[in-house]
């Protein structure tokens, strides 16, 4: 009988074991199938085109069509301001005379402008808040017109777009030309989701291109053509997430017909920062969409 008990006493005890043993393996399982549950969903975005990439170490984090050639819009003038800014022993209190001609342009084209007024001393600086904050295209003429060479205005400009494609083949971007200062191109303007992010990478390594990119608005005193000062409206910066995304440090916007709607994009969040570009979104508030969907899923990849 002793035995019996004995026996039984240990069957109980197996059982008891084995109920243990198989609870913790639930348990195990559970926190096992609790990581799927956590993993980060690969957004989904309306742009034909898409890119994000880690600033700090170059990796990709998403990728939608990212080599696939698209109108880049005013997102271009992202290099314009690069090339200016490379120039040697470039002096941003450089007075440039605003000329009719720059005027006239963006009335042709109907195209974004600072609205510059002829005769007009305006200081480089200012013409780069112009460029990047309203996206004027006057401002854009105007400093393809002061930093590129020629004796005539058409040689400058054509040797500025010439240093614009020089940059991006310095950086080894293998599709990307440009054939306009602006990105109000004669159809052999273009880049892709990563070339555009690799450019804007570029560019913000430069500290007078980040204050500009991360500045919501800006007004400039300039002198007039009479010697007097005027001060100019303010320039609203038309990247939206500056206001609407924690973080956002950056960069640029751009519209058009075939361009539809982009933006390159950067935020920095708990000491990280990731840079990107969608194209060809669908209007200015799908772009954003877009871009936020794809900042927060790489803010949420890199932890």
């Amino acid at each position: 009988m002793i035995t019996g008990i004995h026996g039984t006493r240990r069957t109980r005890i197996r059982r008891t074991a084995a109920v243990a043993v198989t609870s913790g393996a639930l348990l195990a399982g559970g926190a096992l199938t609790a990581v799927p549950a956590q993993a980060v969903t690969t957004p989904s975005i309306v742009a034909k085109g898409g890119y994000l990439m880690n600033s700090a170490t170059g990796a990709t984090l998403y990728n939608k069509k990212m080599d696939t050639p698209l109108s880049t819009g005013s997102t271009t003038k992202v290099m314009t301001a690069k090339v200016v800014l490379a120039q040697s022993n470039l002096n941003l209190s450089k007075k440039v005379t605003i000329q009719k001609a720059y005027s006239d342009y963006v009335v042709k084209y109907n195209a974004s402008q600072a609205h510059l007024i002829v005769g007009d001393k305006v200081t480089v600086g200012q013409l780069l808040y112009g460029l990047m904050l309203p996206s004027g295209c006057d401002a854009a003429y105007a400093l393809a017109d002061t930093y590129g060479s020629g004796s005539s205005r058409d040689a400058r400009v054509k040797n500025f777009i010439g240093k614009m494609n020089s940059a991006a083949k310095s950086l080894g971007l293998k599709n990307t030309h440009f054939d306009s200062f602006d990105g109000i191109g004669q159809g052999n303007n273009y880049s892709t989701p990563r070339d555009l992010t690799k450019i804007a990478s570029s560019a913000m390594k430069n500290s007078t291109f980040r204050t500009i990119v991360k500045t919501k608005s800006y007004t400039a005193k300039t002198v007039t053509k009479s010697g007097g000062t005027r001060t100019m409206g303010t320039w609203t910066n038309t990247n939206g997430l500056l206001s609407s995304y924690s973080g956002t440090i950056g960069v640029k916007t751009g519209s058009g017909p075939e361009a539809k709607y982009c933006l390159v994009f950067a935020a920095t969040r708990k000491g990280k920062t990731v840079i990107g570009t969608v194209l060809a979104s669908s209007s200015i508030p799908q772009r954003e969409s877009d871009a936020k969907k794809l900042l927060s899923y790489g803010f949420t990849k890199l932890g």
